[in-house]
């Protein structure tokens, strides 16, 4: 017999550990803030040692519970994939990933089309994290960071490379008629729009562009970049945006590149994957699509397009 915990209070106490509050679990899982603390005291009289600490109003889940928490997130994930396999056959599949916003909004989202014309019976279900170095989390099957194809940071996961990023200057259309790019120079003048999420993007570009003596320009900082993104096309100025994330925007003519040959390689993005997960392939399958799609052109108007 497995001497297991209370396997409910194992589920809160996931939810409580990733959203670091007490608050958003009792959300995320439609019961109240007192059951969910019942819970977690159930779980830790269970243990034996507390799970979480009080640190303002918040309760903020100690080391040692934050990797039992990363642990259990795992067995969820392994749990629910089993599951999925001895399901009904011909039964329609969840597939859940977890992107970065801008990395979802203008690339993994305008592509789902495809996918879904040749795997009608999956439903991928996109949850965004607002930095691409964000954690990983319990709950979703794939997950896409930006990161080297090395395994060390996530040791019982499979990594593979998904897509190369390369910066360089993006403006709008309406913007380049007014005021032409031509060459490096004329950027002199123009309102530069960076992200903090994105810091060092100007000054690699700028010496990429052998442009030292603009480094100490002012620029427009937004949070994040699809902020940015948005900033650019409506013509407010000009920013260093990712390629080929941008591709559907180049495309469709929202965005232009005045001076494509200045690029500056960036950190790639890979699909992050639990080793023992997916029996039927499902999440295999997935990631060897991403791939293929990292070498395809954007997708154009038309029923492919979401």
């Amino acid at each position: 017999m497995r001497r297991l915990p209370p396997l409910n209070a194992l589920r809160v106490f996931e939810v409580a550990a990733r959203t670091g509050s007490y608050a958003e679990a009792a959300a995320e899982l439609g019961v109240t803030h007192g059951a969910v603390s019942r819970h977690i005291a159930a779980l830790e009289g269970w243990l034996g040692q507390r799970l979480f600490t009080k640190e303002g109003r918040r309760m903020v889940a100690t080391p040692m519970a934050g990797i039992f928490a990363a642990e259990v997130g795992l067995s969820l994930d392994r749990l629910a994939v089993a599951a999925e396999a001895c399901g009904r056959p011909g039964a329609r599949r969840i597939l859940r990933v977890s992107a970065p916003t801008s990395f979802a909004m203008r690339w993994l989202i305008p592509r789902l089309g495809r996918y879904h014309a040749d795997h009608p019976h999956v439903e991928v279900v996109v949850t965004t994290v607002s930095t691409v170095l964000e954690a990983l989390r319990g709950g979703v099957d794939v997950a896409i960071r930006r990161s080297t194809a090395r395994e060390h940071a996530w040791p019982q996961h499979r990594v593979v490379p998904v897509l190369d990023d390369i910066d360089t200057l993006i403006m709008s259309p309406a913007l380049f008629a007014r005021r032409p790019i031509l060459r490096p120079a004329d950027i002199e003048g123009h309102t530069l729009l960076a992200t903090e999420t994105r810091g060092g993007d100007w000054a690699d570009w700028l010496e990429a562009a052998d442009l030292h003596h603009l480094a100490g320009l002012p620029r427009q900082v937004f949070d994040h970049f699809f902020v940015t993104r948005q900033a650019v096309e409506d013509g407010l100025g000009i920013g260093i945006g990712p390629l080929p994330m941008l591709e559907i925007d180049i495309a469709g003519g929202r965005l232009m590149t005045p001076l494509p040959q200045i690029q500056v390689p960036r950190l790639g993005y890979v699909a992050v994957v639990p080793r023992q997960a997916d029996a039927a392939n499902l999440l295999t399958g997935f990631v060897d699509w991403l791939v293929e799609e990292g070498g395809r052109p954007p997708p154009g108007p038309g029923p492919t397009q979401p």
